[in-house]
């Protein structure tokens, strides 16, 4: 199986993922997540923005895909805490983001993740967060 097989089975195995639609664009070892635009994705239909939560879980997925290929696992890392900035709104087109594994330490990760459409350099939001690595519910403390 290719990496981008494998890669589009790992996010097959995310319920969330599957629901939102996302679908992974791999070239090298840089890893692109696209959210195409769907009419339930949509927060408030006033402007209409996509909801601050899909795009906060575009960007977890992100984060932790990336992770899971820097750091050659085949679990994904668990989520510890993240935070979000949300830059400006969402408009209803398709949307895109890319993860930055800043630190991988023996049990902690460090990652940055941004979201865009259109322009890479006009990020919608940003995402900052911290992951568990690997089994750590079967190791003693």
């Amino acid at each position: 199986m290719s990496p981008q097989e494998r890669l589009a089975a790992a996010l097959a195995r995310i319920p969330y993922a599957t629901f939102l639609g996302v679908r992974a664009e791999l070239k090298g070892d840089e890893l692109t997540l696209v959210l195409p635009y769907a009419d339930h994705l949509v927060g408030n239909p006033l402007l209409p923005a996509l909801h601050g939560g899909v795009v906060a879980a575009l960007m977890e997925l992100t984060a932790i895909t990336q992770l899971a290929i820097a750091s050659k696992s085949e679990k994904f890392p668990k989520t510890i805490d993240v935070g979000f900035d949300y830059l400006r709104s969402g408009k209803p087109v398709d949307t895109y983001a890319r993860a930055r594994v800043v630190k991988i330490g023996r049990r902690i990760a460090n990652v940055q993740a941004e979201a865009w459409q259109g322009q890479r350099h006009e990020p919608i939001a940003a995402m900052h967060g911290h992951f568990l690595l690997g089994d750590e519910e079967t190791k003693s403390p």
